[in-house]
């Protein structure tokens, strides 16, 4: 198993100075704060809703630490449900949460009016916030998103997270964050998944100095550290659903200034978060990796070529791999790269020190015990 110092760094491990600077009470303690997660669906055999590992799904990122869960995101493939399926996980997760940590639901339909209907539903759910993305397939000016979230800021039972996520939908520009914020009370943050910083602090600078309460998400895991420290609130974060541990360390060391330990969590998570978005179709790396955890995901509703599939199965032992270095699953069937000291994968010896990988080699031996 690889060495990561920062898994031995446990919860009490914090002084209870540092606790109170993380939760204590200020003026803008309405916010939405920390990690919330965006669900996965479970689907059993003939790719209907698991309801049962949903539940324990539920329970078990929980019971990890997140901050908040969030169904019916991009992570959660809202569009590959229909509404009524979309309604039927949110009561699952409401009802299983029972009130232990706060929900934020994907409620982006097609138009308005299907939108507000369901944010009435959320409401009465007791849901905490809904995030709406801007209106996607058509590509709107800045002036018809605008129009179109002022229409629900105007009209909702309940309060809304702007969702930013150009490459999929029309972008919300600062301007528009800016006019939304002050006009519309129900409008109490934004989640921006462009993970571009320099939008971010543009957003914080045009919108806190009016709405000191307005939370600013992160749904970029690769920049949630230095998100945090320019200002930002915490993330909507894929990789929360995988490796929840992970998250909430990287979100409870940068929020105490521990900034060299937080470095460390921040580039390690980089390395998982790269392997499961950019190796798979989205977000099937991260199906496969949240299998890997021990929960029975199923086959996603999007069709799989006969090669996406290979290269799944194939994606499967590397994510196996990434995960048994931080030791939360075993290795699979022939084991892993052994890293070198760099920590990278031993791979072609040519160039290296022959030393060095002998060394590594030994050490593994011995660490399975199977030399003295």
């Amino acid at each position: 198993m690889g060495t990561f110092p920062f898994l031995k760094i446990l919860p009490n491990s914090f002084s209870n100075s540092e606790r109170l600077q993380m939760s204590t009470s200020t003026p803008e303690s309405s916010r939405l704060r920390g990690v919330f997660t965006p669900n996965l669906i479970p689907l059993d055999a003939r790719g209907e809703i698991n309801e049962a590992e949903l539940r324990r799904y539920v329970d078990w990122l929980i019971e990890r630490g997140v901050h908040g869960l969030y169904p019916n995101g991009s992570t959660g493939e809202f569009t590959r449900f229909t509404a009524e399926e979309r309604r039927r996980i949110a009561i699952i997760i409401a009802d299983q949460v029972r009130g232990r940590v706060p929900i934020l639901a994907g409620a982006a339909e097609a138009n308005v009016r299907e939108t507000l209907a369901a944010c009435e539903f959320y409401a009465d759910l007791g849901i905490r916030a809904v995030a709406i993305v801007a209106p996607f397939y058509y590509k709107l000016s800045p002036a018809s998103v605008y129009a179109y979230f002022r229409e629900i800021g105007r009209n909702t039972p309940i309060d809304v997270t702007l969702y930013n996520i150009p490459m999929f939908a029309s972008p919300i520009d600062v301007p528009t964050v800016q006019r939304l914020s002050e006009e519309c009370e129900r409008i109490i943050a934004i989640k921006d998944s462009s993970g571009d910083l320099s939008h971010m602090i543009r957003m914080i600078q045009a919108v806190r100095p009016n709405r000191p309460e307005f939370s600013f998400l992160t749904g970029w895991d690769s920049a949630l550290m230095p998100m945090l420290l320019v200002g930002c609130d915490g993330g909507t974060n894929a990789s929360s659903g995988v490796i929840p541990e992970v998250t909430r360390k990287l979100y409870d060391l940068t929020v105490a200034h521990r900034i060299e330990e937080a470095r460390a969590v921040q580039y390690d998570l980089v390395k998982i978060f790269d392997t499961m978005i950019y190796q798979a179709e989205f977000p099937e790396g991260f199906r496969a990796a949240v299998e890997l955890r021990g929960f029975r995901m199923g086959r996603g509703r999007q069709p799989l070529s006969d090669t996406q599939l290979a290269n799944l199965s194939e994606l499967s032992k590397t994510l196996q791999c990434l995960l048994w270095e931080h030791g939360f699953t075993d290795q699979p069937v022939g084991g892993c790269p052994i890293p070198n000291a760099s920590g990278s994968p031993v791979g072609n010896p040519q160039g290296e020190d022959v030393n060095q990988i002998v060394r590594s080699v030994v050490a593994e031996l011995k660490r399975r015990g199977m030399i003295g």
